[in-house]
């Protein structure tokens, strides 16, 4: 919640993803400082990223990774074992270019092919339906990158970024037969531009641009309705035909001083600045909702989703964002860094954005073994371009989108018949803002060895202007008979009235565990609570969200994760990693449309939400090596 999962910081600037593949990465770090004011994403997992570079000679790897279905167990679902086989190719290359000294080059590239295969398990009109079915997908990337050192103080780099990545039959498995699975492509390219100079031994500059643009189309393998029976199986077509673009352009200033005991940082950045499509041709033919296979034979859905109208909706995007950090070294024991950032995004019409953030460290003592930790700081949620393109589209007259129940629906499925009944429209809350989220932690660090350390952490989360989705004109209770307002179907309200509390406990030993055994291993207790499960999340009773109030969907109360690896002899050294995982909550619900909104949310009398418990996980991952 609150923007807090995983950031990247590939050679010091904040990436949507490495870039280069894992035998180009020289080293990573993991911060310890989640309140900087740098970026505007919270994150105490935040990822730093350092390449490889040389400019005195060549350097290589090659990596080839293959396994097939022989090494998988059974799968309990499945007649016969899924034949899946596994291929990835990955290298990097780097050194001087030519006889420069000044001057190098970084090349990485990789190739995986993964013939994976899904289980189908599913009931249909003439019995059990269990198959095998391939669901191959294919993703390569690569990477070129020059450097250049101008002088003593000043060195750029221009960095090239591609990514094609394939997929078939999407969505197969479970319950959802082998005819509903769909295509999608990915094609991202990436243009980088850094530059960093030492401008006088205590100023320090760092500049870089991006410009990318990527193609991302899906289509159903069947142009045919989507047929959805409640607990027996989804048929059909997809029904997921669209296509996005996308052309954007990140920008990131950062100046550094240092004047005796601070460090001040300050700049400006453009997290995203796009230009965004979309051709939504979703559900074009419709998807017709059965509450049995008994209806299904009858032909008698209580619920429908049709789209007629023009798919097609162009914006412009716009984050900008700017800081000031100061780091005071009040004693050699004692730091104080204290921030303010502001950040704006257009579509939103709030300008007050001002987050302040302030950490404090603090080893007491003379052996300075033991390290206090505590901050806290604000941060406002980007919202991504999902609800900018609702409710452009879903405006009432551009792309008419139709919910309705079983007794509405017309037997001829034309436009000329649907025209006679109101479409959904998709709007914003008047003065809705940007999430805010409050976080706060504190922690201790204890050195229990030269190169062993223990750390516990406590994190909290408070958000109280959350986003979430509502039915302003659901079917009124008791009867449901028909919505308020009959000129409108669907009345989308995307409203800032969700909130979130979250408290996490956090035991990590680090280091040298036991003699030639290095590693982490990481407790980790926690509980978050709210009521809602983001912009496109619906109530099961728009005329009580706040009933909502409950586990929230990613609420995992205990994780332990361990990652060693031992070095009892040259031809002796393992690696191993283990995570063992409770469950997360699920929603239970009757599978029927009882309020008659188009929604299959509604949950049996006196249950609230995410009151079902999902199976824990245990993942174990064990491998020997040796080096020549």
């Amino acid at each position: 919640p609150g923007g807090a999962g995983t950031s990247i910081v590939v050679d010091g600037m904040e990436m949507r993803n490495v870039g280069v593949t894992a035998s180009a990465i020289q080293e990573i770090r993991i911060n310890n400082n989640p309140y900087t004011v740098e970026y505007p994403r919270w994150s105490r997992r935040r990822i730093e990223v350092i390449t490889k570079s040389s400019a005195d000679a060549y350097h290589g790897t090659f990596n080839f990774l293959f396994r097939d279905y022989h090494l998988n167990a059974r799968d309990a679902f499945a007649t016969e074992r899924p034949q899946e086989e596994r291929r990835i190719f990955e290298g990097s290359l780097f050194g001087p270019v030519g006889k420069s000294k000044s001057t190098s080059f970084l090349f990485s590239a990789a190739r995986e092919k993964e013939d994976l295969v899904a289980v189908v398990f599913a009931q249909g009109l003439q019995g059990p339906i269990n198959e095998n079915v391939p669901t191959p997908q294919v993703n390569t990337v690569a990477s070129l990158r020059i450097s250049h050192q101008l002088d003593e103080n000043q060195a750029l780099f221009v960095q090239y970024n591609f990514q094609d990545r394939w997929q078939n039959n999407i969505g197969v498995g479970g319950t959802t037969l082998a005819e509903a699975g769909a295509q999608s492509r990915f094609r991202e390219d990436e243009l980088i531009f850094n530059h960093r100079a030492v401008l006088t031994t205590k100023l320090l500059s760092q500049f870089r641009i991006l410009v990318g643009r990527y193609w991302s189309p899906t289509n159903s393998n069947l142009a045919a309705a989507k047929l959805v029976v409640t607990d027996a199986f989804t048929g059909g077509g997809a029904q997921v035909d669209r296509l996005s673009t996308e052309f954007h352009t990140s920008i990131t200033w950062l100046v550094t001083q240092t004047t005796r005991q601070h460090t001040l940082k300050y700049g400006f950045n453009v997290p995203d600045w796009s230009r965004r499509g979309l051709s939504d041709r979703t559900n074009q033919i419709g998807t017709l909702s059965f509450a049995s296979l008994g209806d299904l034979s009858a032909n008698r859905p209580f619920a429908a989703v049709l789209q007629r109208g023009d798919p097609r909706v162009v914006f412009i995007e716009k984050n900008v964002g700017g800081f000031l950090q100061d780091e005071w070294q009040l004693r050699p024991n004692l730091s104080l860094a204290t921030g303010l950032r502001y950040d704006w995004q257009n579509n939103f019409g709030d300008g007050n954005n001002f987050a302040p953030r302030v950490a404090i460290a603090y080893a007491p003592g003379k052996s300075r073994k033991t390290v206090i930790r505590t901050g806290a700081g604000f941060f406002f949620d980007r919202s991504g371009p999902g609800p900018v393109f609702d409710i452009l589209r879903f405006n009432g007259t551009q792309l008419r989108r139709y919910v309705l129940n079983g007794s509405q629906l017309p037997p001829d499925l034309s436009d000329s018949s649907l025209l006679a009944f109101p479409t959904s429209i998709h709007q914003l809350e008047r003065g809705v803002q940007l999430p805010n989220t409050m976080q706060f932690s504190f922690g201790m660090e204890r050195q229990l060895a030269k190169k062993t350390t223990l750390a516990v952490n406590y994190v909290g989360t408070r958000g109280v202007q959350q986003l979430r989705s509502r039915d302003a004109n659901a079917p009124l209770p008791p009867g449901f008979a028909s919505r308020p307002d009959l000129s409108v179907n669907v009345l989308r309200e995307i409203e800032l009235a969700g909130r979130v509390e979250a408290n996490t406990l956090e035991v990590t030993l680090r280091g040298e565990i036991a003699p030639r055994v290095t590693g982490m291993a990481q407790y980790v207790f926690g509980r978050t609570r709210t009521d809602t499960g983001g912009v496109n999340w619906y109530p099961a009773n728009s005329f009580s969200p706040a009933g909502e109030w409950g586990r929230a969907d990613t609420d995992r109360r205990h994780q332990l994760n361990f990652l060693g690896t031992a070095s009892l002899h040259h031809w002796a050294n393992f690696g191993l990693s283990v995570s063992l995982l409770s469950g997360i909550p699920f929603n239970i619900t009757t599978g029927r449309d009882d309020n008659r909104d188009g929604m299959v949310l509604d949950r049996p009398a006196g249950v609230t939400r995410n009151t079902g418990l999902g199976p824990g996980a245990a993942v174990i991952g064990l491998r020997s090596y040796r080096d020549f």
